[in-house]
């Protein structure tokens, strides 16, 4: 299947790219004149409607383009800190660019929950047909930033299934296929595969 991603963070297209090209799928960006799609995003409301409202947005876009009746894929995610209500949840990015990533473990300096969880939405959709999937990943924040692969919040994230090093200290791929976003993203080819109700 031919898959359009609409983000423009070509980071989530390349790890999209890595998770379902080898189950035979192509994933591309959406680029619709030249350009990759901008969302109004609801944060407020969370992660699940910040997904459904791009996917919307999206399908609308392309009516009337040669992408309509495409596969298209939209996905949103965040990191979800126990110490925290929900936070920064579907603000992640706004915060880490207001705050970084040193911001954040000085927040943390007094808290002895340092337990986290990456969380991702993602929804594919012809026009017709729609799944959605969710995945998740626990972990921990470390100490101090360390490495430098990755984006967001990886220099600060030890995954629960890993041997202890932050996702940025990992080899290029070694993310890809336990992060939250491939849990979605392989949640989203089982539902494909799904014999139809």
């Amino acid at each position: 299947m031919r898959i359009l991603f609409a983000t423009g963070n070509l980071n989530k297209i390349h790890e999209a790219k890595a998770i379902l090209e080898p189950l035979g799928h192509t994933v591309e960006g959406l680029i619709i004149d030249g350009n990759r799609p901008e969302f109004i995003e609801p944060k407020e409301l969370g992660l699940e409607h910040v997904a459904e409202s791009k996917i919307e947005q999206a399908l609308a876009l392309i009516v009337g383009t040669e992408f309509e009746g495409s596969s298209i894929l939209v996905e949103d995610s965040g990191i979800f800190i126990d110490d925290f209500d929900e936070w920064p949840g579907a603000n992640s990015s706004d915060i880490e660019d207001e705050l970084g990533l040193d911001g954040i473990l000085k927040l943390m300096v007094n808290s002895e929950l340092r337990g986290a969880e990456y969380r991702a939405v993602a929804i594919l959709s012809n026009g017709n047909d729609e799944w959605k999937s969710i995945g998740i990943c626990r972990g921990e924040l470390a100490m101090k930033i360390r490495g430098t692969n990755g984006f967001g919040y990886d220099p600060i994230f030890i995954p629960k299934s890993g041997d202890g090093r932050t996702y940025a200290e990992m080899k290029k791929g070694e993310k890809d296929m336990t992060s939250h976003r491939a849990k979605a993203m392989m949640r989203l080819v089982e539902s494909l595969r799904a014999p139809s109700k």
